[in-house]
């Protein structure tokens, strides 16, 4: 059993696109079957190899391996070429010179009419040996199949007309190759986006004009923005890669998009081997699925939480590279990952968070620290610096027993010491358990910063 993927190269992998991919991908390993990656390149003028690297990119970066490929239409010139001649010898399709203006002038004829446009075979009984190729739509009865998704679809040959199979210098189109090829690479369900719902019926009579069988055909609905107009760019990342650069763990969005038009009950989190076990297209709603940016987070900071920390040690890896932050300059970064895991939506804000460990500063927060580091924290500040000099056991225990001590000797309540600790530790603010913060950062650095602590405190005194 096999399943493609096949995207044309004219831009990134967009989140449409890698569902799709996705949903052929588990067809496949359900059946036990064959994944195959097919990159559709004949638009010679839009395709580029910086597209054809990005969606190599991201089917890599998301795990969806494939059987078969990459193969390139490009590469099937000669087949595509034999198969047109085919159906020129059999009188199945027929060359036609009709100009562009003339084409155009038929189109608005017949929707002033009100008619549906399409070509009216002014070419079909000269005999010409050149121009575009169009291929004999039959003219009687309908065109009937079951979409895997959609239901049972029927469409009268008199609404489809001579399609054009091969442009006037020869090169195929994508009705022609996306049917020579199905076929070639004995492909068993074409799983698609439903924007080539209308493609259908006339690859369907091109599959019976060669004499080939069909193929299943399963049209996937769109992907739609929370305001319901179609995914763009106004509505956030829509690149697959993009996602990856902003922190996203690729399970996380498998996830979100599996269920972004696929359900089993309630059930919101699922592993990859899961989504196999379960997967069915019969399942796939018919209705159009509304991409939620604040779930998707969600759904991420749960993988987060969860995840084995040596996967979150190699995803890290690019995000640390970007940031230029060296964790060999530091504590263990397994543990600081364990102590940031909860509170991180994403794997830059993790990246962010985690530089107080591995990388010194040289200013605070300017806002924070004009309300924390006030002359009151000055006897705090040095009463912390004073025992963590002296303290030898450099563990979370022992430091928060420090803190506790400085609260009842200055009697003052947690938040007095917890606070200005917690802004001289990280320079920001943010951080977590400060005992658990303050083990990690190590007792070179956080004494270093509670003696910074005190200098900005003795520069605004001045």
């Amino acid at each position: 059993m096999k399943s493609r993927f096949a995207p044309s190269p004219t831009g990134y992998l967009h989140i449409g696109g890698a569902r799709t991919a996705l949903f052929a991908w588990l067809w496949a390993k359900k059946n036990q079957g064959t994944f195959v990656l097919r990159i559709e390149d004949t638009d010679r003028e839009r395709s580029t190899q910086q597209s054809v690297d990005a969606i190599l990119d991201g089917m890599k970066w998301l795990g969806l391996e494939y059987d078969e490929g990459p193969y390139y239409q490009t590469d099937r010139f000669d087949r595509y070429k034999a198969v047109i001649q085919q159906l020129l010898d059999k009188d199945k399709a027929y060359y036609c010179e009709c100009s562009t203006e003339r084409l155009q002038a038929l189109r608005d004829e017949l929707m002033a009419k009100g008619e549906k446009a399409k070509y009216d075979g002014h070419c079909q009984h000269k005999n010409l040996t050149s121009g575009v190729v169009r291929f004999r739509n039959p003219t009687d009865g309908n065109v009937v199949f079951s979409d895997l998704v959609k239901g049972e679809i029927s469409v009268h040959n008199k609404e489809l007309d001579d399609l054009i199979i091969a442009r006037s210098d020869g090169t195929p189109t994508y009705n022609l190759t996306v049917v020579v090829d199905d076929h070639d690479m004995e492909i068993d369900a074409v799983i698609r986006g439903d924007d080539h719902i209308n493609n259908t019926p006339r690859q369907i009579n091109l599959y019976q004009a060669l004499g080939w069988n069909l193929p299943e055909f399963a049209h996937l609905p769109m992907i739609l923005g929370s305001d319901g107009a179609r995914l763009s760019k106004r509505h956030g990342a829509v690149s697959v890669m993009a996602y990856r650069d902003a922190g996203f763990l690729p399970e996380a969005l498998l996830n979100y998009l599996v269920r972004l038009g696929w359900s089993h009950g309630d059930q919101e989190v699922f592993s990859l081997s899961k989504m196999i076990e379960l997967f069915d297209l019969k399942n796939v709603n018919k209705a159009p699925g509304s991409f939620n940016q604040d779930k998707l987070l969600w759904l991420n900071q749960e993988y987060i939480k969860t995840a084995d920390t040596k996967h979150l040690t190699d995803q890290l890896a690019w995000h640390l590279n970007a940031q230029s932050v060296d964790v060999n300059n530091g504590t263990d970064i397994s543990k600081v990952i364990d102590a940031l895991r909860e509170r991180s939506k994403t794997l830059v804000e993790m990246v962010n968070n985690m530089k107080m460990f591995y990388q010194d500063f040289d200013e605070f927060d300017e806002k924070l620290a004009k309300k924390q580091f006030k002359s009151s924290a000055r006897p705090i500040i040095t009463a912390l610096l004073e025992k963590y000099t002296q303290l030898e056991d450099w563990s979370s225990e022992e430091i928060h027993h420090v803190v506790k001590q400085v609260c009842d000797e200055q009697d003052v309540g947690f938040g007095k010491v917890g606070q200005p600790f917690r802004l001289a530790l990280s320079g920001t603010g943010n951080a977590g358990s400060i005992d658990v913060v303050a083990e990690l950062v190590g007792k070179e650095r956080t004494i270093a910063r509670l003696n910074m602590a005190l200098d900005y405190i003795a520069h605004r005194s001045n």
